[in-house]
């Protein structure tokens, strides 16, 4: 019984206490409270390794290679994450596999460039591959990619390899089930492109590599040609390109050089198709696919307000080597200004040629052969959307 009434005791006072001490009012703390910093998400990413078959039967293959690669940039640029209003950042890097003259023990296989938004870069390292016939170890030249270059593994990141030629897929010493691994490891997706008859392409093997890359497997006609359908609208566009260009302000000791390669590049393509040429011109109307702040000091004052402060005065153009860093920062706006509207203009009439061409197709029955540029898109069209993308 005594201990039954000390415990009651014990409760009521308890009781009493915490009663008690709920009118007190708490002591402030002199610690500041640091909350979580809440970051902008990262960037997303579209990051592709074209890997392209150089031996002698490819040379359809290379002309198709450097036709797609604005349009394919073109149909990245419209990828939109989650519903932001913000592209992704474009990465392109370069592969040639299948050249006797290459290094036998890495395969044959060379980089031709690592990942880089230079993309007058990449389209004039595709006007410089050349067939030669050798080897094709497709398994090598994927697992190469995957080691050697730089895959950003962020989650949103739609990373993608597209391998394309032809003869057996299992050819060489790194078995494509090993370079599969890799790619998953690194979430990274691998279509094959087999060019040829789609019944050959199987028998060859080139349908294993999509399904254990857990991408798509489809096939072309290397040969076929880029279709170059005239328009009331080139001349127009061909015109505001020049004037896009007289807006480039080159700076550093590389930034002569690299607007004469803009010239050259645009030069390469027109030459080789109009059609390619416009899509060039549409994707450089784009300040978010073609950027060129390492060497154009208006896109860099775009990235940094205080560039004109920095920039070696010797590098500029002669007409701005003796004005003032006011005078320069003033011309630098007035051609940021000028580009804008040239580069919306473009992107009018490039829609109204767009139209014009849907039209005219539509007039003919005539069926069009399947090419890397029509897979190409279709597939980044498709895969987009495991990462939240969506291309319209």
């Amino acid at each position: 019984m005594r201990s039954l009434t000390k415990l009651s005791l014990a409760v009521v006072t308890a009781a009493a206490i915490i009663t008690a001490t709920a009118f007190i009012e708490p002591k402030q703390s002199s610690k500041t409270i640091h909350l979580p910093v809440q970051t902008k998400a990262a960037k997303p990413k579209i990051q592709v390794a074209v890997l392209l078959d150089v031996s002698g039967s490819m040379d359809g293959l290379i002309e198709q290679a450097k036709a797609q690669l604005w349009n394919m940039v073109s149909v990245m640029g419209k990828a939109q994450y989650n519903n932001m209003n913000e592209p992704a950042q474009i990465e392109i890097a370069l592969y040639e596999y299948g050249r006797d003259n290459n290094d036998a023990a890495k395969g044959y296989i060379k980089q031709i460039s690592a990942f880089t938004t230079d993309l007058d870069g990449v389209s004039k390292n595709l006007f410089k591959l050349t067939t030669n016939g050798g080897s094709e170890y497709c398994g090598q030249v994927i697992y190469t990619s995957l080691k050697e270059l730089t895959w950003d593994t962020a989650s949103q990141n739609y990373r993608v390899i597209f391998i394309a030629g032809n003869e057996d897929f299992l050819q060489g010493s790194v078995t494509y089930t090993k370079a599969c691994e890799e790619a998953k490891k690194k979430g990274v997706i691998v279509n094959t492109i087999y060019c040829g008859d789609k019944q050959q392409g199987i028998r060859e093997h080139w349908n294993l590599g999509a399904e254990c890359g857990m991408g798509s497997f489809t096939h072309i006609d290397q040969n076929a040609k880029q279709e170059d359908i005239p328009t009331p609208y080139d001349s127009t566009l061909f015109t505001l390109n020049t004037k896009l260009n007289n807006t480039y302000i080159a700076y550093g000791y590389e930034g002569k050089a690299n607007a004469a390669k803009q010239a050259e590049v645009d030069n390469m393509n027109y030459e080789m198709n109009k059609s390619v040429a416009v899509q060039r011109v549409t994707v450089k109307s784009k300040s978010s696919l073609y950027k060129n702040s390492g060497w154009d000091l208006v896109d860099a004052y775009k990235d940094d307000k205080t560039i004109v402060t920095k920039v070696d005065l010797k590098t500029l153009p002669e007409n701005l080597k003796n004005k003032s860093r006011a005078e320069i920062e003033t011309i630098v706006k007035q051609k940021q200004t000028e580009r804008g509207t040239i580069q919306k203009e473009i992107e009018t009439v490039s829609e109204k040629r767009t139209n014009y061409i849907v039209a005219e197709k539509a007039k003919s029955a005539k069926t069009t052969n399947a090419t890397l540029e029509t897979e190409v898109e279709r597939i980044i069209k498709e895969q987009a959307k495991r990462f939240n993308m969506k291309i319209e």
